[in-house]
């Protein structure tokens, strides 16, 4: 997994640096925000950054989450980044818009701790490199 690149916007300190550990143990290039930037402020850091992955919590103190996923997604340079939704919003509303609005994955801060996250995310970028190997794989066998 190495020189893989994954930005985390999270507000609260202990799961922000919980999560950023558990990244750089396995070698990722981690950027972080406490999310206390306007969301242009946010847009440009992460264009900066240039991260494969984000974990995004959807309640900021200065922006909203959903509003992020939007401008993302109509961002040339960075629509295709994969989105890890990590919140505590656990109605089925906000898990449906965060879907529709272009985030990859939704996970409740209730049902899993800092690691037990992390170690999920890891997992599914892990099957998600060996699903493109194989691909790729089947491509130079054709």
């Amino acid at each position: 997994m190495a020189n893989l690149k994954i930005y985390i916007i999270e507000d609260d300190a202990d799961l922000l640096y919980g999560l950023e550990s558990q990244f750089a143990a396995d070698e990722f290039e981690v950027g972080t925000s406490a999310g206390e930037d306007d969301i242009d402020e946010e847009l440009e850091q992460l264009r900066e950054f240039s991260p494969e992955y984000l974990i995004l919590d959807l309640i900021l103190p200065k922006i909203d989450g959903f509003e992020i996923i939007k401008r993302i997604k109509s961002d040339d340079e960075l629509r295709d980044l994969q989105i890890f939704i990590f919140t505590d919003l656990s109605d089925e509303d906000s898990h449906q818009r965060s879907l529709q609005l272009g985030a990859d994955y939704v996970f409740l801060k209730e049902e899993f701790d800092a690691y037990q996250f992390a170690e999920k995310v890891k997992k599914i970028i892990i099957n998600q490199s060996r699903d493109n190997d194989h691909d790729s794989e089947e491509t130079l066998i054709d």
